[in-house]
This record gives C-alpha cells, sequence and structure tokens, in this order.
C-alpha cells in the first residue's frame, strides 16, 4: 500500500486529523523530552552503580531475580551488569541528544517513532527495577510522555502533527496538574485552609537557593500562593481542551506557576517536563502573537498558518498507527480518569507495567516541621565528642551556614531517600548498606556525595565508626540570618544509629553485603 493517501481522502483527513496549526507545538515536545531524556540517562551513568548495581544499596539483581517480567517488563532481566547498564544509558543520552538537535526528525515519521520507543523502552527497564529509587511520579511521567511523542510525525516530511497525540498530551497535562490539586484538597487541612505554603517552602525535600527567601515572603502572600494554586490545578486544567486561543492561555497559566516551582523549590524534572507539556498547548498563531507583541517586526512578515488551516495529507501508515495507538491510550486511561473521582484517590500511581497512562499528584500532605538525618564518621579508636566529622551531600540540609543549592533538572536520588528516611520511611537496610559503604570508603558512593571528609585524613581514607544523628531544622529568621550569615538553626533530637564498625554491620548485613 503506498504511504501517500488519495486527494480527496487527505483532503477528509485534514479537516479533523492534522494539526497544521502546532508546528511549534511539535518541536517543543519533541525536543523538549528528549531533553528531559539526557539529564536522565546522565543521572543513571553516574548514579546506578553506587544505588541499583552489583554492590549497590539496592541491588536490582536482587529485585529481578524474586520479581517476574510480567511484573516489571525490563531488558535488564536479559542482563544487569553495571557494564550493561552503562551502555544502555550512554546509548540513551547520546540518542536523546540528536533527538534535541532534531536530527531523526529530518527522516521519514517512522525513523522518529523508533527512536522514541527505543528511549521510553530503556528507560522503562531501568524505571521498573529502581525500586524506591525510581518510586516517583516524575518517573512514569517521563515514560508516559516518551511514549506519546513519538507519534507525532516528524517535521522533514512536511506533514503536521496528528491532532489526536496533541489532545493526548494534553489529558497527560490534564492529569498531571488536576490529579496534584484534587490530592491536596483531599490530603491535608493545611491546603483547604490555605496554610500549606507556611511550612512547604521550608519542609520540602530539597529546598532551593531561592526558598529561604519565598519562606520569608508575608503570610498573606503565602495564602495567595495557595488559592492561585488551586485554581491553576482545579480549574485552569479544563480549559486546556477549550478553542484558541484560551487554551493557549491555560497552557501558559501552566507555565508560569511551574516557573514559580523551579525558583523555590528542586523536584527534578517534574517541573521541567511539566513545562514542555504546557508549551505544547500553545498554538502557533499564539506563538506569533506573543512575538509580534515583543518583536514588533515581526508581525510585519508573512501571516502564520490560521489554527485548523489548509487541508494536508500526510503518511497513511502514520495515521493508522497513531488511530490505532490513541484507541490503546484511550482504553488504559479508564482507570487514571476513574482515580481523579475516586474518594481514596491514589497519587503517583501506574496501573499497568508499560507506564503509558498513569496517575500523578504531590503533596497531598505537608510536613509542619523538618527533620534531618546526619551522618558522622570518625577514624578515632575510641572518639570523644568533638572527634565525629559530618558527610555533607549534595542538595539535602546539612552544615547550616550553606546555601541550600540548585540542582534541578538533575535527580539527587540518594538525597531525596534521605528526606524519606527522616520522616521515618520504612524499610532502611538501603541506609545500612550506605553506612557500610561509607566505612568500606567506596569509591562510587563517596561520589555521591558534596565532599569525602576523610580523602586527606592521615590516619587512612576510611573512617573506623560511623553514625547518624536526627536534627530539627528550621530557617533562620531574618535577624538570625544578619548576624551569623547561616541559612539554618538546628537541633539534636536524638540518635537514629549509634556508633558502629565494620565489623559489626556486615555481621547484622550479612553475606548479600
Amino acid at each position: 500500500m503506498a504511504d501517500v493517501l488519495p486527494d480527496d481522502v487527505a483532503t477528509w483527513l485534514g479537516s479533523w486529523f492534522w494539526a497544521p496549526g502546532y508546528d511549534v507545538a511539535r518541536e517543543v515536545l519533541q525536543r523538549g523530552t528528549a531533553a528531559v531524556l539526557v539529564v536522565a540517562f546522565l543521572v543513571v551513568v553516574r548514579q546506578w552503580r553506587p544505588l541499583l548495581g552489583e554492590r549497590g544499596l539496592l541491588p536490582a539483581a536482587t529485585f529481578v531475580a524474586r520479581t517476574t517480567w510480567r511484573d516489571a517488563p525490563s531488558l535488564l532481566r536479559w542482563r544487569c551488569s553495571d557494564r550493561f547498564v552503562g551502555a544502555l544509558a550512554w546509548g540513551g543520552a547520546g540518542l536523546a541528544a540528536l533527538l534535541v538537535m532534531g536530527v531523526p526528525q529530518r527522516g521519514p515519521w517512522w525513523l522518529t517513532t523508533l527512536a522514541y520507543l527505543v528511549l521510553w523502552a530503556v528507560y522503562l527497564s531501568v524505571v521498573n527495577v529502581g525500586q524506591r529509587f525510581y518510586g516517583f511520579g516524575w518517573e512514569s511521567l517521563l515514560c508516559e510522555v516518551t511514549f506519546l511523542v513519538g507519534w507525532l510525525g516528524s517535521s522533514g516530511e512536511g506533514a503536521p502533527p496528528p491532532l489526536l497525540v496533541l489532545l493526548l498530551a494534553r489529558w497527560c497535562l490534564f492529569r498531571v496538574e488536576l490529579g496534584a490539586g484534587l490530592i491536596k484538597l483531599r490530603g491535608d487541612r493545611a491546603w483547604r485552609d490555605l496554610t500549606a505554603l507556611e511550612y512547604h517552602h521550608e519542609t520540602q525535600p530539597l529546598p532551593g537557593p531561592f526558598s529561604w527567601h519565598a519562606h520569608h515572603l508575608p503570610r498573606w502572600w503565602h495564602r495567595v500562593e495557595v488559592a492561585g494554586n488551586h485554581v491553576t490545578q482545579l480549574v485552569v486544567p479544563f480549559a486546556l481542551f477549550a478553542p484558541q486561543p484560551v487554551a493557549s492561555v491555560a497552557g501558559g497559566v501552566v507555565v508560569l506557576t511551574q516557573a514559580w516551582l523551579l525558583v523555590t523549590g528542586n523536584f527534578a524534572w517534574l517541573n521541567w517536563l511539566t513545562i514542555v507539556l504546557g508549551l505544547g498547548v500553545v498554538s502557533d498563531g499564539a506563538w506569533a502573537a506573543v512575538g509580534s507583541w515583543l518583536v514588533p517586526a515581526l508581525g510585519r512578515g508573512e501571516d502564520p498558518v490560521p489554527d485548523g488551516g489548509a487541508a494536508l495529507g500526510g503518511p497513511v501508515t502514520l495515521v493508522v498507527a497513531v488511530l490505532a495507538v490513541s484507541a490503546l491510550l484511550l482504553v488504559l486511561g479508564v482507570r487514571p480518569a476513574r482515580n481523579l473521582v475516586a474518594r481514596r484517590q491514589l497519587m503517583n500511581a501506574s496501573f499497568e507495567p508499560l507506564r503509558l497512562v498513569n496517575a500523578y499528584g504531590a503533596f497531598g500532605s505537608v510536613s509542619r516541621r523538618r527533620d534531618e538525618v546526619v551522618v558522622e564518621g570518625t577514624t578515632a579508636r575510641s572518639p570523644g565528642p568533638d572527634d565525629w566529622v559530618e558527610y555533607a551531600f549534595r542538595g539535602k540540609p546539612g552544615d547550616v551556614g550553606r546555601r541550600p543549592p540548585q540542582v534541578a533538572p538533575y535527580h539527587l536520588r540518594l538525597d531525596w531517600q534521605m528526606w524519606f528516611l527522616a520522616l521515618g520511611s520504612p524499610g532502611t537496610r538501603w541506609f545500612e548498606v550506605l553506612l557500610l559503604r561509607l566505612l568500606e570508603a567506596d569509591r562510587p558512593t563517596l561520589r555521591l556525595l558534596a565532599t569525602d571528609p576523610f580523602a586527606d585524613d592521615p590516619d587512612g581514607p576510611a573512617p573506623r565508626w560511623v553514625r547518624a544523628r536526627v536534627f530539627r531544622y528550621r530557617y533562620t529568621t531574618r535577624a538570625e540570618r544578619r548576624r551569623t550569615g547561616d541559612w539554618w538553626v538546628r537541633e539534636e533530637r536524638g540518635a537514629l544509629v549509634d556508633p558502629v564498625d565494620r565489623e559489626r554491620l556486615r555481621l547484622l548485613l550479612g553475606p548479600r553485603a
């Protein structure tokens, strides 16, 4: 069958199947998603071995051995060595970089689709065996969006993007925003009485460089923030499906609110990928209007193609593929849709192992206080109170004088788990293995941290003892900051792990460690 539609069929399809006013949206969705994938695969390159590798904190090979393909489909069931995963990750990062540059998109549609399907399969393989270190909603979101944007066709063939795929991308954004809004209303009174952001900027997992400043904004502003969040997540999502230019405005509102979250926190690539989806709603006409407003000279060129412009044809194989994939995703979307209206709404849930259509939501409850686990070591044989040295993590609070860093869209997986650990998260074997690796001065593990306090220690590169203490943290007031220069004040709450040496930990953990 020829891959060209007859003129009459092309005209009929052009009236509803193609979206000629969304060429920019296709570029943003495809290249933006690919840029996030570059970061995600680089995280695998740098963090797989110490977290999930053969001597990792939670070895993926052990998880693979006790689960089935049906439970967690993954290419790593074929081979799970550190070298193999590293090769997959580097290959994924390279292929994603080519998509950012638009190289596969210059060819036929199937080449672009194949590239994204390969990236989806590889990243899904990592996520499905990543256990708690990959148990975040943005992992499923990246899998879903990667699969979806691969069906937008390629600009090299001259055909517009399929409208059905653009609508499915909006449906994804709708679930991200509305799911987050509903889980907040159902989960915590602080969201309902507009006080949540009096705590959130201080207690969020990884504060950013401007989080201290956001926390000290007036109380009335925090209430405005929460009210604005409710409007953006509970009302605006419905406008994503409105006619243009209303839909473009709705997408812009999502982008602006996500930008504020970027400034005030570190949530890996969640906000970045949501911004990509928000920009994917904006039509070419809206882009042209904004451009001519910012640079009036742009308005003197040719008129942009209007939304719903001329009937255009496209490859018949792409039409068939898009119709089949859209039908599949609509069927899989039934359970996530029901979850939105369920009284016991699930947060960040996948209803099938391929993670094609998922349920999303974040911060259904807000912590009122911030506890941090501080890990310390010493080379002294019989350590006294002043012999302990603190390990500094890359992102999480530690030294009260260090300003919280900007790390997103990079994902510090160990730092996030340390936040959950301080909240009393069950299943702490991974933390006990972490302490053992510190006692062994394991280089891959130490590279997850900001510094190795024993690297130049004359008594040796490894501590004799480690311990973990819990501290209550709060931001300094403006007066305290002027007086001390510190960003935090902390107070010890007690011991999480008493001083322990290598032999005792090895005996506790057994031969698998």
